[in-house]
């Protein structure tokens, strides 16, 4: 089994804490997606969407973070001989979570020196990456076409807001629940847990975790206690502590510009 992801992607972190949690072995591939490595006509084909992360085992090659969780469920649930369906209580959270979409709230956060300097690099990947592969040329427009899309709903203060009060909307469902329950969908950590964990990781990673976690106690002792966990530790925690929470994104920008001042995209 095969995982492309990379270390701040939250749908990423997802799928991998699943993984760490159900003791599953597979092989790591990081593909930074600031760089424009998601781009390269060999990741492209096997991934028309270019979007992180991508799990392929054997044959089976899926992309969207929900669907692969399933997968992960299923197949370990068939391996240990069991006959446990994922419940309604945990589909729910699952959907209410998939529900919200990270990318404008994330980047509204950005600076937008920092951002626009990347979206142009990221434009220009495309744009070379087209002109290797012109087979490709109407996936690659569709990505350019995207991108523009994003960057005119960001000038957009209505649809910032409509991401903003989403989030709000799920962070006070999950208040009201952790008020009842240990975890989100009853006294088990679940697979619900484990996409809800990443969001609050996003949270932390902008510089919002006192306005928007430690404001709600429950949250906040929910992701206190949720941080001593190995899997957080393996997939969350060994990237945001310390130094090396910035670590990665220097390392990016360094990349971007030597890469920018030659014009190698």
């Amino acid at each position: 089994m095969q995982l492309y992801h990379h270390p701040f992607s939250m749908d990423s972190q997802k799928v991998r804490l699943v993984l760490e949690e159900k003791g599953i072995d597979y092989t790591s591939y990081h593909v930074n997606p600031l760089t424009g490595k998601n781009m390269d006509a060999s990741f492209f084909r096997m991934n028309p969407t270019a979007k992180l992360p991508v799990f392929q085992n054997g044959a089976h090659i899926i992309f969207r973070a929900i669907d692969i969780i399933q997968y992960i469920h299923r197949l370990t649930v068939s391996l240990n001989g069991e006959d446990k369906p994922i419940s309604n209580e945990v589909m729910e959270w699952m959907q209410k979570i998939e529900g919200w979409s990270s990318k404008i709230f994330t980047l509204s956060h950005v600076p937008d020196k920092y951002r626009l300097f990347v979206s142009k690099f990221i434009r220009r990947v495309a744009i070379a990456r087209m002109a290797e592969a012109p087979d490709m040329a109407s996936v690659y427009h569709g990505k350019l076409r995207e991108a523009y899309d994003t960057e005119d709903k960001l000038k957009d203060p209505d649809i910032v807001k409509q991401s903003e009060e989403k989030l709000a909307r799920l962070l006070d469902d999950a208040e009201m629940q952790l008020n009842e329950t240990k975890y989100l969908a009853g006294d088990e950590f679940t697979i619900a847990d484990t996409m809800f964990v990443p969001v609050l990781a996003r949270i932390t990673l902008l510089g919002l975790e006192e306005e928007l976690i430690n404001s709600r106690p429950k949250i906040a002792e929910y992701y206190n206690f949720i941080k001593h966990r190995p899997s957080y530790k393996v997939v969350i925690g060994k990237y945001f502590s310390g130094w090396r929470r910035h670590q990665t994104f220097l390392k990016t920008m360094f990349f971007l510009g030597i890469r920018s001042l030659f014009r190698r995209y």
